[in-house]
């Protein structure tokens, strides 16, 4: 009996999941939701047209061929946004958009983010860390989000644009506006915010820019000088190109690097067998991030569009049709990952999609590897007993999946 009903809520699920209108259940905790998708509708229709993808293997198809399936989003956002600053904002950035811009943009990022110049920002990491570490000690507690996982991307990326510390404040709040309006469904309040966030990014962006090009950095250590004086195949960025994708270099390294340690340190909370392993074996914390990754991946969701007719998983698609990448299901497909519900810090292998795959994976991966290694093994090396001393409240976004706000006692 039990068997039957819980067979008939799965098919209920994915018949009416629909992702303009979710529950406050599926914010809690999406991955029931996912799992009946994957199950009886894994290349779901949604009611405006749109494909949702929940199968790894469908998802990493997707990112197979880029060709095929765009992530240009000119014409996908132009109903969303309107002829407004958000619209130029991701439109314009790197995530969004096919070759030739991004491949302009990701060679000069790349460019700035080599092996060496990441091995170089350690040392400073670490004393970043550790003064967070000492400060959460001497307070007796802390919010594990706002005090010390959103700290840290934040002044990583604020280094590697050479931001004036007295001019970071309003960075973060900046991003959470910008990025929260990706959400699929979007209030008038939320498009404001986020249309006012672009605005007076830019416009910050605009002096700081000025102030570079009077007095450029070395453009091996500033990736803002860099993206100023670079050149790829003799072009240059256009000044919108500039200023956009320097909001995005901001976004992207702090909202996801923020959710990956905060979803790492709370979920290691939960499950105290895989932190004591980490305790007893420190050198389990390369294989323990991508498990934090796969867990609870920071990005969820991905988007893209048909530029020709075709077939995902023996399913015909048109030409123009919107798909959404579920990437935090197909990171918990048990076709690809044995035993998936289960977190487990010595999975091998663990080939997530948590960056993305082929031409869009993220640039700054194994930058956001460094950060959430230190802050994470330093942290519960730190504090071995520490725990949560009262509920987390979560971001309340689909896509971007982290917490707000994590009370902490050290212990």
């Amino acid at each position: 009996m039990s068997l039957v009903t819980n067979t008939d809520q799965s098919r209920t699920l994915a018949r009416d999941f629909d992702l303009q209108h979710l529950t406050p259940a599926f914010y809690a905790d999406p991955y029931p939701v996912y799992r009946a998708l994957r199950e009886y509708e894994p290349i779901k229709r949604m009611p405006d047209g749109s494909l949702f993808l929940t199968r790894f293997k469908d998802v990493q198809a997707v990112y197979r061929d880029p060709k095929t399936f765009s992530s240009d989003k000119t014409v996908e956002f132009k109903p969303k946004y309107g002829a407004a600053p958000l619209y130029e904002h991701h439109t314009t950035s790197l995530v969004f958009n096919d070759p030739p811009l991004h491949t302009r943009v990701r060679k000069l990022i790349a460019g700035a983010l080599t092996a060496r110049a990441i091995a170089a920002m350690e040392p400073d990491l670490i004393r970043l860390v550790d003064g967070l570490l000492d400060r959460a000690a001497k307070q007796g507690g802390l919010d594990l989000i706002g005090e010390f996982a959103a700290a840290i991307p934040l002044e990583i990326i604020g280094n590697l644009l050479v931001v004036p510390h007295a001019e970071r404040a309003p960075l973060r709040d900046w991003s959470l506006a910008i990025l929260g309006a990706l959400e699929p469904s979007l209030s008038p309040a939320q498009l404001e915010r986020g249309n006012r966030a672009v605005s007076d990014f830019v416009t910050y962006l605009q002096d700081l820019v000025a102030r570079r090009r009077r007095a450029p950095g070395d453009p091996q250590h500033d990736v803002l000088t860099r993206l100023i004086q670079g050149e790829v195949d003799g072009e240059q960025l256009s000044e919108t190109e500039l200023l956009q994708n320097c909001i995005f270099i901001l976004n992207a390294g702090h909202e996801t690097t923020t959710n990956l340690i905060g979803n790492g340190l709370v979920t290691l909370s939960e499950w105290q067998d895989e932190r004591a392993a980490l305790q007893h074996n420190p050198q389990l914390i390369d294989s323990a991030v991508d498990e934090c990754l796969r867990f609870e991946s920071s990005n969820q969701l991905g988007n893209r569009m048909t530029t020709a007719d075709t077939e995902i998983g023996g399913v015909p698609v048109a030409r123009g049709t919107p798909i959404t990448l579920c990437i935090g299901a197909a990171n918990r497909d048990p076709e690809q990952f044995p035993d998936p519900e289960r977190f487990d810090i010595r999975r091998e292998p663990n080939r997530h999609l948590a960056f993305g795959f082929g031409i869009h994976q993220c640039a700054g991966l194994s930058l956001a590897r460094l950060e959430a290694r230190i802050a994470i093994a330093r942290f519960v090396q730190r504090f071995p007993a520490y725990r949560l001393s009262g509920p987390p409240t979560r971001g309340g976004r689909a896509r971007f999946r982290g917490f707000a706000a994590v009370p902490c006692e050290p212990g």
